[in-house]
């Protein structure tokens, strides 16, 4: 009788770089080869555990119950070859890509600055990462970790709580020379907001400003929130900024700061497959320390280390 074919070390690595990327195109970049030859291998790889071990969401490939055992697998495989090569001595655990989404502010000055640290222990990690302001995906695939504002809703995906950050206006002393500083939040709603474009505003924690000064009128709307900052510096009206970005200008003022405020946290949506990973861990850990280094600076006290 025939007999049923093994899984192989070298499919299994594939589906790990398919599970790790979401695309087979780009599992092809990084091991190095064609789209034809990682199909080939998840197809062989199939045949040999009697079951499908990807089917395809709604952002790329997700694994299946089956492909997440063989996934596992595929980390010891990895993490074998990994010791292999570093000879006698010991591996770095820390190494390879971590793909992260987060907003413009946080990946400018908590990421940033996080990765830069870690890297100067683990230089052989690599850190890809993408701004957006969104709420957490349920489909996922291509991203280890995505760090959103609010409290995220998430299903087999575990989330992390890194801290807080506060929003509060802001008006440049120019502007402020030209129409005069508010002495009330009756006096504001007189004035033109800086803020996100409310149709396409995708995360609903951050609709303070217009909930806290509801007779605001739009002055000037952008989805980056350094348009945010830079437009209300320019005077194109009175921004609703995080005050962890405002605040390192000392031409822009805060305004009511008693009365129109915010409070958000931060948090850290991981990838079921990427939890596992020493990688992913050392950097989750890093971008809590930051946010605990830079907490005075973030939740919008005076004397914080900027």
């Amino acid at each position: 009788m025939p007999t049923t074919p093994q899984p192989s070390p070298d499919q299994l690595l594939v589906l790990l770089e398919v599970a790790r990327t979401g695309r087979y195109t780009t599992a092809a970049e990084v091991l190095g080869v064609n789209h034809t030859t990682v199909a080939r291998n998840v197809a062989t790889l199939e045949r040999a555990l009697g079951g499908r071990v990807l089917v395809r969401g709604a952002d790329g490939w997700e694994l299946t119950g089956l492909g997440e055992r063989a996934a596992r697998a595929a980390e010891a495989v990895a993490a074998a070859v990994a010791g292999l090569a570093a000879g006698d001595g010991a591996p770095d655990p820390v190494t390879g890509v971590v793909r992260m989404t987060a907003t413009d502010g946080f990946s400018a000055y908590v990421a940033s600055p996080a990765v830069a640290a870690l890297r100067r222990r683990h230089p052989d990690l690599s850190v890809e990462l993408v701004t957006v302001t969104r709420h957490a995906m349920q489909h996922r695939s291509g991203v280890d970790v995505e760090v959103v504002v609010g409290e995220p809703q998430v299903g087999r995906a575990k989330a992390v709580r890194l801290g807080e950050y506060e929003l509060g206006m802001y008006a440049s002393r120019d502007y402020l020379d030209r129409h005069g500083v508010p002495g009330s939040v009756a006096d504001l709603a007189g004035h033109g907001l800086v803020y996100f474009v409310n149709s396409m505003l995708q995360v609903d924690a951050l609709d303070a400003p217009r909930r806290l000064v509801p007779g605001m009128r739009d002055a000037l709307t952008s989805t980056n929130v350094f348009v945010h900052v830079e437009a209300t510096r320019a005077g194109a009206g009175v921004g609703f900024l995080p005050c962890f970005m405002a605040d390192r200008h000392p031409d822009l003022v805060r305004l009511l700061p008693g009365e129109v405020r915010d409070r958000l946290p931060y948090w850290a949506v991981v990838h079921p497959e990427s939890w596992r990973r020493p990688t992913v861990a050392a950097l989750l850990e890093a971008l809590r320390d930051q946010v605990g280094r830079r907490r005075e600076v973030l939740l919008g006290r005076p004397g914080g280390d900027a």
